[in-house]
Order: C-alpha cells, then sequence, then structure tokens
C-alpha cells in the first residue's frame, strides 16, 4: 500500500487483512486508515465485515489484532479466577507480564447478561501502564468492579511453568482464587 491511491471495498479488505496477519503487535485504526487512503471509519466498517466472515481479528486498547491459535504460535493458553479490589489491578497485571506471559482477556459474570468478555492483550508493563492511563482518563470502570472484584483472565505463554510461576506470585499476593 505504498502508493497512494485509494483503495476500495475488498482489495482494501484483503489488504487489510495481510497486513494484521503479518503483524505481531496491534494496529490502531488510524495507521491502518492512513495507509489505505481512507477514513478511519472506513476501517471500523472493513474490520466488521471481516469479523463477519469470521476473521479472528480482535480490537484491543492497542488497535486491532489478529489472533492465531495458540497452537499456531505454540502457546499454551490457560484461564485463572482472581478477586481483588480495583487499586491491585496493576499488581496483578504486572506480576503476569513480568514473568513473559500475555493476558489475552479479562472475563467476568454478569447477571443480566451472562458471560462478558473484554480483548485486554497485554504483555509488558508499558502496555500495562497504557491501559490502566486509559482506565484513569476516561474514568471507566473494570469489569471486575461488575463482580465485586472476581474476574478471570485468559492467559498465554510459551511455557507451561511460565503460567505456574504467575499461579504461585498471584497466589502470595492474595489475588488468585482458588478452590477450598
Amino acid at each position: 500500500m505504498s502508493e497512494k491511491r485509494k483503495l476500495f471495498g475488498e482489495e482494501r479488505r484483503e489488504i487489510l487483512l495481510n497486513l494484521l496477519k503479518e503483524s505481531e503487535v496491534p494496529i490502531t485504526g488510524s495507521a491502518l486508515a492512513q495507509k489505505a487512503h481512507v477514513s478511519r471509519q472506513v476501517i471500523v466498517g472493513d474490520i466488521n465485515l471481516l469479523k463477519a466472515r469470521n476473521e479472528p481479528i480482535i480490537a484491543t486498547s492497542q488497535g486491532y489484532l489478529y489472533m492465531k491459535l495458540p497452537q499456531e504460535n505454540n502457546q499454551i493458553e490457560k484461564t485463572i479466577v482472581c478477586l481483588h479490589d480495583r487499586f491491585q489491578a496493576e499488581e496483578e497485571l504486572n506480576i503476569i507480564v513480568d514473568h513473559g506471559v500475555t493476558v489475552k482477556n479479562v472475563t467476568v459474570e454478569h447477571p443480566i447478561y451472562g458471560e462478558l468478555t473484554a480483548s485486554l492483550m497485554v504483555s509488558n508493563r508499558k502496555e500495562v501502564r497504557e491501559f490502566l492511563h486509559k482506565v484513569s482518563k476516561t474514568k471507566a470502570s473494570l469489569l471486575a468492579d461488575l463482580t465485586s472484584g472476581i474476574h478471570l483472565h485468559t492467559l498465554l505463554a510459551s511455557t507451561k511453568e511460565a503460567i505456574e510461576k504467575v499461579e504461585q506470585e498471584l497466589k502470595k499476593a492474595g489475588i488468585l482464587l482458588e478452590e477450598n
């Protein structure tokens, strides 16, 4: 997409899909719009059309990301249950990312809507800071605020041992909710 011509319809969506598939990091809607020489709103529509075709694209706080299946990138996926107040969110996320583990998402069980899941895709302290800065700046609630602090995280790691270390550290911090 180096030439300065506006891309149309299906050609644009195919190029956007390839860009997302090739990227290891999220790409903002604005960056995609600039590359395609269209508005960000056009990109939002394109992403929704691609999602309707079952392309595994997620919107994160850092931009759009093509979700490769864990086995495609040799990653192990595990869901854990956590319980803490909003002031421990930074501690929780930093414990996880400090062990080389990615926080894929957060899920809560809402009494009316059922399971609510939001993509996080944070892998390092910088992304944790950016996520929490957005929460603070927008005065948004964390999903866990809806459930008195109980929430699930899906974790992605290259080894089972990394996830086990995260669980040990979260347990020490009093954040990991375990069966009694």
